[in-house]
């Protein structure tokens, strides 16, 4: 110890050991055993040998390597991060469900790994790999910030530097600020309690609140110009101090006569509202209805002023028709046509279809007019005429006042077409009541609509079909006598137009 170069030498020695050492810390002390095992990460983003590896915040190992690796995920390849680690034996063994994630460990980027030790029996060997799915990659930072454009990250950082300026060096000023709030939180505290009653319904004022805001947006503008123009009407009223202190004075006042009355409209606002709730069908009809109106009075104002002329015209008629209702035998009539119609109805419920479903009475009365106002170059309508120029050849013809059986054509031959002696052969084709509505009530009007058929179609012709001894037709071979034809031949041109399918649609059209 006296020589002063071996205790230069040990000093320098022990110097450079303690460097040594403390240079390889991070890979572990020298001649200490551990427990080595590896881990497969997501990702290694940002880790690097050397960064700790923690239990519960615990220092208990380095990470040693890093190497990229191929593995298998649900029938892919995939790039993962695989880690070696050197750890303290104080963690040997770690749990089979051991799990494993990169934490941060500063803002600046700094990593560490972080291990949740399980409670399975089954653990890892020295040299083991923890497998992916005991890995989770937690969300970054940079990712958050990411997520923002760049003004947005412009803005939020100026804000940022804006309220540390706000708050620097005025630490007793904010202690004074949160003393004094303390007297406004006791007062906020029932308030804020109110507020959060159910019954207080605050939730559902918000709602409200935005569907006021939605349906007064479209009309902004104007609300805007309200606005200026509210401004106006106030710096007019400021300008004359005296008149609004007087105005003020006397709405006591008139609040409390108000008050009064309205005690007196209760019922009237109560009437009212009801009235309201029923105007709402009309109201929702008016949008529909409301052209059709308009265009009614349009045609009306100018027909009006003539209206007087025409009341005193009618008066006469009216007063026949008083002088009417006040004859005693007027009564003695009424009770009659009851009757009338109590007999009647039966035949007026079979007829009405045919009217009102087919308009039969329509078609049958304007065709019959133009069918007797053609007249023949041969004297009489051609109505006459047709019935004189039938084939007089013909067994049984119409023309024949000696006729035995029905005109018929021979079995066999085509009825359209059929002549004999140059003329056409005639057939009976006697379909006078004809249906108008099926038994459901389906429009089935046949007039006019199926034309003629070839036949036979006998329901009520007692002559079957074949010929005589003499080879004159029995009268039956092609004869039509049925009058519902075994089809449903709907609706007349009109009637389908009109949408009448059936019975009922005839109350849907009034």
């Amino acid at each position: 110890m006296a020589s002063p170069v071996l205790v230069g030498s040990v000093t320098v020695l022990v110097s450079i050991i303690a460097v040594f050492i403390a240079y390889n810390a991070n890979q572990g002390l020298p001649f200490v055993p551990t427990y080595d095992v590896k881990a497969e990460l997501p990702s290694g983003n940002k880790l690097v040998a050397g960064n700790e590896v923690r239990v519960g915040g615990f220092r208990v190992g380095v990470v040693e390597k890093l190497k990229p690796k191929i593995v298998e995920v649900k029938g892919r390849d995939k790039a993962v991060a695989e880690i070696s680690m050197k750890l303290d034996k104080t963690v040997e063994p770690l749990a089979r469900d051991t799990t494993i994630q990169v934490r941060p460990r500063s803002a600046l980027g700094l990593k560490y790994v972080e291990l949740t030790p399980g409670r399975s029996k089954r653990s890892y060997k020295a040299g083991d790999t923890l497998p992916l799915k005991s890995a989770s990659e937690p969300l970054e930072l940079e990712d958050v910030l990411a997520t923002f454009d760049d003004r947005t990250r412009v803005r939020g950082r100026e804000a940022i530097e804006g309220f540390g300026d706000a708050f620097a060096g005025r630490g007793a000023s904010l202690n004074s600020a949160i003393g004094a709030l303390n007297p406004f939180f006791r007062s906020l505290e029932p308030v804020m309690r109110t507020l959060s009653d159910p019954e207080t319904g605050l939730d559902q004022f918000f709602v409200q609140l935005g569907r006021t805001v939605g349906q007064v947006a479209p009309v902004a503008r104007e609300q805007g110009e309200l606005f200026a123009n509210m401004a106006t009407t106030f710096g007019a009223l400021s300008r004359d101090p005296a008149a609004l202190r007087a105005t003020i004075e006397k709405s006591a006042g008139t609040l409390d006569t108000g008050t009064r009355s309205l005690r007196a409209q209760r019922p009237f606002l109560t009437d009212f509202a009801d009235l309201s709730r029923r105007l709402v069908p009309a109201v929702n009809e008016l949008p529909r209805s409301l052209p059709a109106i308009n265009r009614a009075f349009e045609a009306g104002i100018p027909v009006l002023p003539r209206t007087v002329g025409f009341n005193r015209r009618v008066e006469g008629a009216l007063g026949e028709l008083g002088d009417l209702f006040e004859n005693p035998n007027t009564l003695l009539t009424i009770r009659d046509l009851r009757a009338t119609l109590r007999v009647t109805r039966p035949a007026l419920e079979f007829v009405a279809p045919y009217q009102t479903v087919c308009s039969y009475w329509n078609y049958f009365i304007h065709a019959l007019g133009e069918h007797w106002s053609q007249t023949s170059p041969t004297g009489g309508t051609v109505q006459n005429q047709g019935l004189k120029l039938v084939n007089p050849v013909q067994p049984n013809t119409l023309a024949n006042t000696e006729s035995s059986r029905p005109w018929d054509v021979p079995p066999g031959v085509d009825p359209v077409g059929a002549r004999a002696g140059g003329l056409p052969l005639g057939r009976l084709y006697p379909t006078f009541y004809r249906t108008a509505i099926d038994a459901q009530g389906n429009a089935d009007c046949e007039t006019g609509q199926v034309g003629y058929i070839k036949g036979p179609f006998d329901l009520k012709n007692r002559y079957g079909p074949g010929t005589l001894p003499n080879g004159t037709p029995t009268g039956g071979n092609f004869s039509v006598t049925g009058s519902d034809f075994p089809i449903l031949s709907g609706g007349t041109y009109k009637s389908r137009e009109l949408g009448l399918n059936n019975l009922k649609d005839v109350d849907k059209l009034r």
